[in-house]
Order: C-alpha cells, then sequence, then structure tokens
C-alpha cells in the first residue's frame, strides 16, 4: 500500500448526506472499511460534544475521533480527555451578561445537560439541543470545569460584549449563542502527536465554515463538491458531493486505494 495516512472526517456534509437526521452513503461505509483494510488511520473530526458524537462513530464501526471543536480526544474508542474552557474567561463572560440581563447556561461534564440559574433560558428558547437542569444560585466560580456556555441574546448584541473577544464562539440559533471551542486543528494536532506520526501524513474532509480551522497548509485538505465557496477556496482536493461517492472518489484520486 502507499505510506500510511491518518484520515480525518467531519460529520455533516461530509460522512452524512441529507442533513443532522441523513445517512451515511453506501460508498462512504465502503470507503471507511477499504481504508482501514489498507492500513490507514481513520477518525471524526466535529466540533459536536463527544457524547453526541459518538453514537456516529458507532455506527461508522470507527474508534478514534476529534470532538468538542478539537478538545476531545478518544482513541480505540476510549475517551482521553476534553479540554475545558478558560474559566476565568468564562466567569468574566457570565459576569458581564448578567449585568446586561442576558440569560445564560453551562456544560460542565460530557452529557446532555446544561446548567441554567433559572427557567428564562427555556422559556426564551423552547431549545430541545439539551436538556436544561435548573441550578439555583448557579454561579460559574463554583464549576471546577466549563466546557461550554450558552448566552441568550439577539443578534448582533454578541458583538457587544467584551469579554467575549477573548473565547471562542458560534452561532447556530437565532436565540443564543455558543461559546465553545472552534479549533478543530488543534485537536488533529494532539491525534497526530499521540501517534508520533507527520503532520504532512493527515488528510482533513469537510464542507462547512465550521471546518475551514482545519483547512491549514500542515496536511491535505478535501472539500466535498456539496462544501462552501470558503472551503473549496482553501482545499488542495474538490471531490464529489456526499451523496455522490465523494468520499470513495477522493480516496481513488489521492492513491489511498485502488477502486
Amino acid at each position: 500500500m502507499s505510506r500510511k495516512r491518518y484520515l480525518f472526517f467531519d460529520i455533516d456534509g461530509t460522512l452524512l448526506a441529507g442533513g443532522p437526521l441523513g445517512y451515511v452513503p453506501e460508498s462512504t461505509r465502503k470507503a471507511i472499511r477499504k481504508l482501514e483494510e489498507e492500513g490507514h488511520f481513520v477518525s471524526i473530526a466535529t466540533g459536536r460534544a463527544q457524547f453526541m458524537a459518538e453514537p456516529y462513530m458507532r455506527m461508522l464501526e470507527m474508534e478514534n475521533m476529534v470532538s468538542d471543536g478539537g478538545n476531545g480526544i478518544t482513541i480505540g474508542g476510549k475517551l482521553i480527555g476534553i479540554e475545558p474552557l478558560n474559566k476565568a474567561d468564562v466567569v468574566a463572560l457570565i459576569r458581564e451578561c448578567e449585568a446586561r440581563g442576558f440569560t445564560w447556561g453551562l456544560a460542565v461534564d460530557n452529557s446532555d445537560v446544561r446548567l441554567v440559574p433559572d427557567e428564562r433560558f427555556y422559556e426564551l428558547t423552547h431549545d430541545n439541543y439539551i436538556r436544561c437542569k435548573v441550578v439555583p444560585e448557579l454561579d460559574p466560580e463554583d464549576q471546577e470545569i466549563i466546557y461550554k456556555a450558552y448566552v441568550v441574546c439577539k443578534e448582533p448584541e454578541e458583538f457587544t460584549l467584551e469579554s467575549l473577544k477573548k473565547l471562542p464562539w458560534c452561532r447556530y440559533m437565532p436565540e443564543y449563542f455558543f461559546v465553545e471551542p472552534t479549533d478543530k486543528a488543534a485537536g488533529i494536532r494532539r491525534m497526530m502527536d499521540y501517534y508520533h506520526a507527520d503532520y504532512r501524513d493527515a488528510i482533513v474532509f469537510g464542507d462547512g465554515l465550521n471546518d475551514m480551522s482545519m483547512f491549514i497548509d500542515d496536511w491535505t485538505t478535501v472539500a466535498m463538491g456539496n462544501a462552501v465557496p470558503e472551503l473549496k477556496a482553501k482545499a488542495d482536493l474538490i471531490t464529489t458531493d456526499v451523496d455522490k461517492d465523494g468520499i470513495w472518489n477522493a480516496c481513488i484520486r489521492l492513491g489511498l486505494f485502488d477502486a
């Protein structure tokens, strides 16, 4: 075979077709199996929390994953660890939000529970992304670790939060934004360092703006045919759409296995 390569795949729009409730194309499953048979290393690379992404890892019969936007590492099916956010920076953000009257929540463990100080978070968002657990007099200072924070405000009010400038964040919902890691490349480097592998042997696959952080010059980058234009502009290779054998076709073009 060619030299061992380390492949990292985003989930939605890369491994998964048809949106978050979509499906994995058979050609993608076949490609993952073929890569492993050829001795290559395969891993998911996702912004999702580890507990949310693990079912996809199991479904694809994979054992390795960069999760939590680059802060979580799972190797051989075992969670090695998740790096938390800087607590002091999160506390400063929450204090500013409280002064502004913005309600908030915290993720303090690897579970589907969001801690909130009162009922306002759910009343304002009606969000079921993860469950809200009301903790009266909740104080971020009392938390040993903080993985994510959530702040309810209308766009573009987040740009007026001075303390937010020190933290990674993104907005997926119109009602609130996420304070969470956004550097998948950092997790990929950690994974490669774990195996003492050369960064030049890594190949990353993505389709969305949240994949921009891992489309860097350190390794080979592959954009799906359905990827956003900004990502395609940074890619070393553009393959076909996820539902048009995109993963399989890219592997063939890269010489990772024979058709």
